[in-house]
């Protein structure tokens, strides 16, 4: 009987103190809604590219603008749909959103995030895109494994396998639309359909 009384003692301070150092907030269904997302806006973009007059982006066209503004609406989409969700878990589960544990996963996900997005923006204009997509894959998937160890482990899995595509899509270049398809898209939508059927049911 004492020691059942441990166990659950021991079962729940390592549940407190694992609330109190991990986000646990994230939403599965977020994910599988950013990879949705992310194959709607890859569709739009070579819908974009194969019916301009000259089926490549010039810098500053009117298709360039177009693909750039598709890019950052898949990003507010996911950005908004993902903070929705993780409000509506939070309150569901009696937990704080805002807190010291979210604070610093946010930060370690944007220092490589605002980084990435820096130097991807110095080598467009600079003329040098031809690694754009490895390189949104790569930064992203380093942001990911930055901000694990603040939220659910498997995050960093996620992170690793985008890290290792962006990788090889540098080496084939040409197959750059089928990389974000699968990283941004299909992973996402696989990580998040995990998490939604591990944590969030």
């Amino acid at each position: 009987m004492i020691q059942k009384d441990y166990l659950q003692d021991i079962s729940e301070i390592k549940s407190l103190m694992n609330k109190s150092t991990r986000f646990l907030s994230l939403s599965g269904l977020a994910g599988i809604l950013a990879g949705i997302y992310a194959i709607i806006g890859a569709l739009i973009a070579y819908y974009l590219i194969d019916h301009s007059n000259k089926n490549y982006v010039v810098l500053g066209g009117t298709v360039f603008k177009y693909i750039i503004l598709d890019l950052l609406l898949v990003a507010l989409l996911s950005g908004v749909t993902a903070i929705f969700l993780s409000i509506r878990k939070a309150k569901k589960n009696k937990e704080s959103l805002w807190n010291a544990t979210s604070k610093r996963l946010l930060i370690n996900f944007l220092i490589p995030m605002i980084t990435g997005g820096v130097y991807i923006l110095i080598k467009i204009f600079s003329h040098h895109y031809g690694h754009t997509g490895a390189l949104m894959l790569i930064f992203y998937g380093l942001a990911l494994v930055n901000a694990s160890k603040y939220t659910i482990g498997n995050v960093k899995y996620l992170g690793f396998t985008e890290i290792l595509l962006g990788l090889i899509c540098a080496i084939f270049p040409g197959y750059v639309f089928w990389f974000w398809i699968i990283g941004f898209g299909l992973m996402h939508i696989i990580y998040g359909s995990l998490i939604y059927l591990k944590h969030d049911r």
